[in-house]
């Protein structure tokens, strides 16, 4: 299976499967390889991932709560339902505004 970590042929709730913890940032891979990476995060309120960047556009989508984005130093707030993608070699940071959980898919250009 190339999906892990995630029940296969069964009727999913993606925000039910990553649990806040007080005062960390929670996450559960679903899968990391040189062309993709989807991972799942929960966030307790005002925890969050510092500044930095990736080799790849990353398409966030807000599960539950409130969270920050910030991009380039440009500030978006995404609730549930909501999605935005960060550019690949562009400074980023996520941070819990409220307890904050999203799903993460971030796609790799092929190397040559």
């Amino acid at each position: 299976m190339i999906l892990k970590n995630i029940k296969h042929s069964e009727v999913l709730s993606l925000k039910n499967l990553v649990a806040y913890a007080e005062g960390q940032v929670v996450s559960k891979t679903l899968i990391q390889n040189d062309s993709v990476g989807i991972t799942l995060f929960a966030f307790a309120k005002g925890e969050g991932i510092s500044t930095h960047e990736s080799g790849g556009d990353a398409l966030v989508t807000a599960l539950d709560g409130v969270g920050k984005i910030t991009i380039a130093g440009e500030d978006f707030i995404l609730q549930a339902g909501e999605s935005i993608v960060m550019p690949a070699k562009t400074s980023h940071a996520v941070y819990g505004e409220e307890n904050f959980k999203m799903l993460l898919v971030v796609a790799f250009p092929e190397k040559v």
